[in-house]
């Protein structure tokens, strides 16, 4: 029964959809305020001065971009591996800083000094959403996408 659940359309449908819509809300603001979010970058402590900045400008676009393609259903298992990625990478910087005892704004979905902290909380949403996203991988749902609108179709025979 679990398994059928989750191997459903509409269920895969749901994950992706609910996965890209959270990945291009997460990129919106990184994406207004590129030298906010490169201080946060810089927060953490984990990459050299000279990464911080490009690192600030192309990680919300790989968010946005990933978002979009996982709305759409285009490039369903690479945008979802990426996501994957990121997750992964989210979840290993935030248990960084919070073994470091480092308290600071996660950057998650807001550049504001008074967003969310890092937490507990925090790195179960991103396995969580590490969940959908190795979901939206292992699935590859394309129900209800561009791509099977407009994908290869079967040629009709010559009469």
């Amino acid at each position: 029964m679990i398994k059928k659940l989750i191997g459903n359309k509409i269920v895969g449908l749901l994950v992706r959809v609910a996965l890209g819509l959270i990945f291009i809300y997460a990129s919106l603001d990184k994406i207004s305020h590129p030298g906010e979010f490169a201080k946060i970058v810089n927060n953490y402590q984990l990459l050299p001065a000279v990464l911080i900045n490009i690192f600030a400008l192309i990680l919300p676009m790989l968010e946005l971009l990933c978002g979009i393609a996982l709305i759409l259903g285009v490039l369903v298992r690479p945008a979802a591996a990426w996501a994957v990625a990121m997750l992964v990478m989210f979840i290993g910087a935030v248990s960084l800083a919070l073994s470091q005892g480092i308290n600071i704004n996660c950057g998650c979905f807001s550049t504001s000094t008074h967003a969310r902290t890092l937490g507990l909380n925090l790195l179960l949403q991103d396995i969580g959403m590490l969940l959908l996203a190795v979901h939206a991988a292992y699935f590859d749902n394309r129900y209800v996408s561009v791509s099977r609108v407009f994908g290869p179709r079967t040629p009709v025979p010559a009469r």
